[in-house]
């Protein structure tokens, strides 16, 4: 998200270059509620109280916003790497899928076979979705 928005900075970014940044936000945004969820959840089950939980779940995605800061600063000194540095991004964020995601959902195949699935499915509708409407 950083590296959207520091690309703005140059003064010769589109409107379409700033809608791409801002369906960034939105989905992480979107994808920052569940996260928040499940760090939270199991703490407010073992005994945690409810603004501790909150608290710990709010922290957990504060580094976000921090490493968005951090990425609108770098990404005017590293203008040549950039692509490189986004390639990578990219192919760690499919492994994370590939290796993670796709396992997890055949766990519990037997007994619930697509709906693990589904989310996945869900989740990229909704961001190609987000991606085409704010073009």
């Amino acid at each position: 998200m950083g590296v959207a928005f520091g690309s703005l900075q140059d003064g010769t970014a589109s409107a379409e270059t700033m809608m791409g940044a801002v369906t960034i936000a939105v989905g992480i945004g979107l994808q920052n509620f569940p996260e928040g969820a499940a760090v939270s959840l199991p703490l407010r089950r073992e005994g945690c109280s409810r603004a501790k939980s909150f608290l710990i779940g709010q922290a957990s995605g504060m580094v976000e916003p921090i490493a968005g800061v951090i990425g609108v600063h770098l990404v005017m000194r590293m203008v040549t790497i950039l692509p490189y540095a986004l390639t990578f991004a990219a192919g760690a964020m499919i492994l994370v899928s590939v290796h993670e995601l796709i396992p997890e959902c055949r766990r519990n195949a037997p007994t619930q076979p697509y709906i693990a699935t589904m989310g996945i499915v869900s989740g990229f509708a909704l961001m190609m979705l987000l991606d085409v409407m704010l073009e």
